[in-house]
């Protein structure tokens, strides 16, 4: 279960970026759907992706119908990735999200993302899209097959000078909730179409509508929602 919030005082916000802060889900239809394609395989639409996506990223291959004694994770995997980078300046922000980074700037709170894209890539991007600024720290992944981003989170709240209820994780998928727990930080989820609202419920903790509403459960003494 999440943790007590109405005597806890924010210091600083973890924001996962793929889904919470980029707008990248319909972007991980579309690409997938040119991969099974290619393998006269069954395509994707956004509910099923919603319902079978998750970490690790292997096992969401599988339940797509993946055979990886035919062809090697790394081959489908990988193909995934070229054509997501190769096309990665199309995505921006989520709706909320720029207004949202900077109006917690404002309530004199630091920030950093918690991302399982890969630790270059996240750094290209974030300087692109032009929110590199917002963020003490952008902790990314050494590899591009998104196994767990738990240990980097672990180690950055151990990095960090901060206890872990002064710490919050805004993410988007039942991943994130589970990140959280091993940091020990309190968490909200928001439906950003990488999980189903339903998915996301069932963690336990605070589920918010959107971007906008973090700022409202920020403030002290906000009645906890939809637990």
């Amino acid at each position: 279960m999440g943790h007590k919030r109405e005597n806890s005082v924010y210091r600083h916000i973890i924001w996962d970026w793929n889904g919470t802060l980029l707008d990248d889900a319909w972007f991980c239809v579309e690409i997938m759907n040119g991969v099974l394609e290619r393998r006269s395989m069954s395509l994707l639409t956004l509910q099923r992706y919603q319902e079978v996506f998750d970490f690790p990223v292997i096992d969401y291959y599988r339940r797509l119908g993946f055979d990886f004694d035919e062809e090697p994770f790394e081959v489908s995997g990988t193909e995934f990735i070229v054509e997501y980078e190769k096309r990665r300046h199309e995505l921006n922000l989520q709706p909320q999200a720029r207004e949202t980074l900077q109006a917690v700037l404002q309530l004199d709170l630091t920030q950093s993302i918690l991302s399982a894209y890969k630790q270059e890539t996240l750094d290209e991007l974030t300087e692109y899209i032009g929110v590199r600024d917002y963020f003490t720290g952008v902790i990314g992944l050494d590899n591009h097959y998104a196994h767990s981003k738990t240990e980097n989170g672990k180690m950055w709240m151990e990095e960090m000078h901060y206890s872990a209820h002064e710490v919050l994780m805004v993410g988007d998928t039942v991943h994130d909730h589970e990140v959280a727990q091993a940091m020990g930080a309190d968490c909200v989820l928001i439906p950003s179409n990488h999980h189903t609202e339903e998915k996301l419920s069932a963690c336990g903790v605070p589920v918010l509508e959107s971007l906008r509403d973090v700022l409202q459960y920020l403030r002290p003494g906000t009645e906890r929602r939809r637990e």
